[in-house]
């Protein structure tokens, strides 16, 4: 079995650390509390606001 070897352009480390950066550079100066908003901001804003909007009403259907 040979193993197919693709040359990929995307360097998801340099990403990551890119995004980390940004971030950090946004809430740097944020209390404890303000940081907790700017997630809950990104959680209600962001690409995966449906999925969490969802989460949240099978659990507050869960308990009842």
């Amino acid at each position: 079995m040979s193993r197919k070897t693709t040359e990929n352009s995307f360097d998801c480390i340099a990403f990551k650390r890119r995004v980390q950066a940004e971030i950090y550079k946004e809430i740097k100066d944020l209390s404890p509390e303000e940081e907790i908003a700017y997630y809950r901001r990104c959680v209600e804003t962001g690409p995966f606001a449906e999925l969490w909007r969802s989460a949240q009403r099978a659990e507050t259907q869960r308990r009842g």
